[in-house]
C-alpha cells in the first residue's frame, strides 16, 4: 500500500513538473533567430573583411612584380632585336644564328611571365573588388537587422 502511495505521489510530482514547464513563445524564437543570423552575417562580416585586407596586402607586391617582369621582357626584346642585327649582317654564321635563337625563346620566355604576372594582378583586383561588393552586401543585411 505504502508502495502504491510512493509511485502515485511520484506520478503526480511528474505530471505536474510537464505541465508547469516554461513555454517559449513564438516570439522570442523569431528574435533569437535573428540573433543567430545576426551573428552569422557579422563573423562573415569580419572574415571577408580579414580576406580583404590580405588581398589588398598583396597589390604592392603584384604591381612591383608586373614593373619587374615588364621590364626584364623589354630587356630580353632589346638583346633579341641586337642579336638578329648581327646575324642579318652575316646570314650564314652559326654562331650568331645560335644566340638570336636563344635571344629570341629567352625574349619569349620573359614575355610570357610579363602577361602572367598583368594577368595575377588584374585578377586580384577582381577579387578585391568583389570582395568590397560582398562587404557592402554583408553591411547592409545587418544594418537592416538591426
Amino acid at each position: 500500500m505504502k508502495m502504491q502511495w510512493i509511485v502515485n505521489t511520484l506520478g503526480i510530482m511528474l505530471i505536474s513538473l510537464s505541465l508547469s514547464a516554461q513555454v517559449v513563445s513564438k516570439d522570442s524564437l523569431n528574435m533569437l533567430k535573428q540573433q543567430k543570423e545576426s551573428l552569422e552575417v557579422s563573423k562573415r562580416l569580419n572574415e571577408r573583411k580579414l580576406e580583404l585586407a590580405k588581398l589588398e596586402n598583396q597589390v604592392a607586391e603584384k604591381t612591383a612584380e608586373v614593373a619587374k617582369t615588364a621590364e626584364q621582357a623589354q630587356k630580353s626584346a632589346d638583346e633579341n632585336g641586337k642579336a638578329a642585327a648581327k646575324l642579318s649582317n652575316d646570314a650564314q654564321d652559326r654562331k650568331q644564328a645560335k644566340r638570336a635563337r636563344k635571344s629570341a625563346n629567352a625574349a619569349e620566355r620573359d614575355a610570357k611571365k610579363a602577361r602572367r604576372a598583368e594577368d595575377n594582378l588584374a585578377s586580384l583586383k577582381k577579387d578585391i573588388e568583389s570582395l568590397r561588393s560582398k562587404i557592402a552586401d554583408d553591411e547592409g543585411k545587418l544594418s537592416s537587422m538591426n
